[in-house]
């Protein structure tokens, strides 16, 4: 009895190693077929941006530009989004680029860290809007949170100075807050304009 059981799991253990070669190559085959995959979509993402926006992306692009009929990914060097209206022949027409302060000037600080803001800006270097989407600013309550603090640089061009106290508000016991802030929309906005609106022999006036 004891030889009959042996003698089966000898066969079993024999048919498991003869089949390992065939099942270690239909593993191999499915495991290159996955890398293969992942390359392409992550070779996709990087070339192309992130392939969808979120709802909250989505309302936020569209409070900087209300007549934009699409949006693109965000595009890179620098980070971006464009946007486009659709004429009623079916023409597209680029409205203009938005883009996060944050990724533009990393470093910019406020009293409690970065504020991140999203500007919009036309073709021709104007300013669209701005949200003040993120920070932790103990007065921000009463100064960058305001309608009033984001309402002011529509229509401001990225040839104005953007000095606070004079063409930008100023705010008692917030003055970092904006100040960082003022900055930050500056000087993205021009970093932006440089690398894609404006010609090389206009550049050096956005500085």
């Amino acid at each position: 009895m004891r030889d009959h059981r042996s003698t089966s799991s000898l066969r079993k253990l024999l048919k498991l190693v003869s089949g390992a070669p065939a099942l270690a190559a239909r593993i191999s085959a499915v495991g290159s077929a996955a890398v293969v995959v992942s390359l392409v979509v992550g070779t996709a993402i990087a070339v192309h941006g992130q392939t969808t926006l979120n709802g909250k992306l989505q309302t936020q692009l569209e409070r900087l530009f209300p007549t934009a009929t699409e949006f693109s990914p965000k595009q890179q060097t620098p980070p971006h989004y464009k946007a486009y209206a659709t004429t009623p022949s079916g023409e597209r027409t680029l409205l203009g680029v938005a883009f996060w302060t944050t990724e533009l000037e990393p470093l910019e600080r406020g009293y409690d860290g970065p504020i991140k803001i999203l500007v919009g800006m036309n073709m021709n270097g104007v300013l669209t809007g701005v949200v003040v989407a993120e920070h932790h600013e103990p007065y921000g309550y009463f100064s960058i949170d305001k309608k009033q603090f984001a309402v002011q640089f529509v229509d401001k061009s990225i040839r104005d100075p953007f000095t606070v106290g004079a063409d930008v508000d100023a705010v008692s016991r917030a003055s970092i807050s904006i100040a960082s802030a003022t900055r930050a929309i500056r000087n993205s906005a021009r970093r932006v304009a440089r690398q894609l609106l404006l010609p090389p022999e206009s550049s050096s006036t956005a500085k």
